[in-house]
């Protein structure tokens, strides 16, 4: 999955080739497998000769870890701690050179000093499918709106709104008409990105098949690494705040967690007299209350068998193979200390795995009943129960 191009300032293009004697490993194949951590993602990098550099940029961690690069007859490995980049070269066929650096996803820490104090605002609206959304403009000519997704990266646009509602596709007249399929590879670049008082230069964007309902795309929390994130369903604000000295009255702290570079946040079900404990991504894209991993479900023991039906769902996969999986009542859910009663939660076939690995997730259903603090300097995350806390779930029956 090539979430794998955070932005970073051009001058480094620069500075890279000012830089020599830089390490050097050969390929004569353009796929490049990557193993960033423990994690291999096999074939997942393909080598760009005219990028100067091309960019990984390993999974968010503040723990030092490796990241391998593997090419068909070589192969280099790095070591990468917050703040960190490292350049190499492939050398393709023996004569196109690939400048690649391997970054963290944590900037330098001398980036967050003597940043003035400053809360920018972006308006929202949670629409009747629970999603975020707000509106946004691209290159001071294109509106579009794109929901809050916590659980994803970057910002992506889906297919169907960049060509139906910007000005992306312009140097391709035929594919605006529907003459032709449009090449998204040969879109025109996003150099500004405008929502609310906020406004990003040159960010991360890419294109999806799918988002949250009626939406035309979404970004994600790594837009606001550094900084801390309120997420205020009473006032329907994003605050973005540089620094904030003090935590208001009423809000509970967890640590938030990261797995390849999901944010994760802790919780556990209690279910007759016993706990389980797990770690929960926050699908603020969904409208589900809670999907549980069938592997997690196995390894814990969960006895969803003495949980209460709500109902069973089918699913079809590309190769038209159906499975089962089912919407159950969890008697106790518990996040950052606050107790949630009857919580539904889909349960996932062992066939279902949307992650590729296991993984279990938070959807806004449940969230949205919290206003939030995510602080992305620290790594915390701070809950406090909204207007929303006792409405009615929408899988509960």
């Amino acid at each position: 999955m090539k979430r794998l191009f955070l932005y970073l300032p051009i001058l480094f293009a620069h500075t890279l080739f000012a830089q020599s004697k830089l390490p050097v490993i050969r390929a004569t194949a353009k796929s490049v497998s990557v193993k960033d951590g423990e994690f291999l993602n096999k074939n997942s990098w393909t080598l760009t000769p005219s990028a100067r550099p091309d960019v990984f940029t390993a999974d968010r961690t503040r723990e030092a870890k490796y990241v391998t690069f593997y090419t068909d007859i070589d192969s280099i490995r790095v070591q990468v701690k917050p703040g960190t980049r490292y350049n190499f070269v492939i050398l393709l066929n023996g004569k196109d050179s690939c400048f690649t650096q391997v970054a963290s996803a944590i900037p330098p820490e001398d980036k967050f000093k003597n940043v003035a104090a400053t809360h920018d605002t972006i308006p929202f609206t949670l629409t009747t499918h629970d999603a975020i959304a707000v509106k946004a403009v691209i290159n001071n000519t294109d509106t579009l709106m794109l929901h809050l997704d916590l659980s994803s990266f970057d910002v992506h646009l889906t297919r169907d709104a960049i060509l139906k509602k910007t000005h992306l596709l312009v140097t391709q007249p035929d594919a605006i008409a529907g003459k032709v399929t449009p090449n998204f590879n040969k879109m025109a670049k996003v150099t500004r990105l405008q929502m609310g008082q906020v406004v990003f230069t040159d960010p991360p964007v890419s294109t999806t098949g799918s988002t949250a309902h009626e939406m035309d795309g979404r970004f994600a929390w790594n837009l606001f690494e550094g900084k801390t994130i309120e997420l205020d369903y009473d006032k329907s604000l994003i605050i973005i705040h540089n620094n904030l000295a003090k935590i208001p009255k009423g809000y509970q702290r967890s640590k938030l967690i990261f797995n390849r570079s999901n944010a994760l946040v802790r919780g556990s079900f209690k279910i007759d007299g016993k706990v389980y404990t797990g770690n929960f991504s926050m699908d603020t894209g969904s409208e589900t209350a809670m999907i549980v991993d069938s592997g997690w479900v196995g390894k814990q023991h969960l006895p969803v068998d003495r949980l209460k039906l709500i109902k069973s769902m089918t699913f079809s996969d590309p190769q038209n193979r159906t499975f089962q999986s089912n919407v159950v009542l969890t008697p106790s859910y518990t996040i950052n200390n606050f107790p949630l009663g009857n919580v539904p939660a889909l349960i996932l076939s062992s066939k279902i795995n949307p992650a590729g690995y296991e993984l279990n997730f938070l959807g806004n259903d449940l969230l949205k009943r919290f206003n939030m603090l995510l602080d992305l300097k620290n790594d915390f995350i701070y809950l406090k129960p909204n207007h929303l806390i006792d409405v009615k779930y929408k899988q509960s029956s």
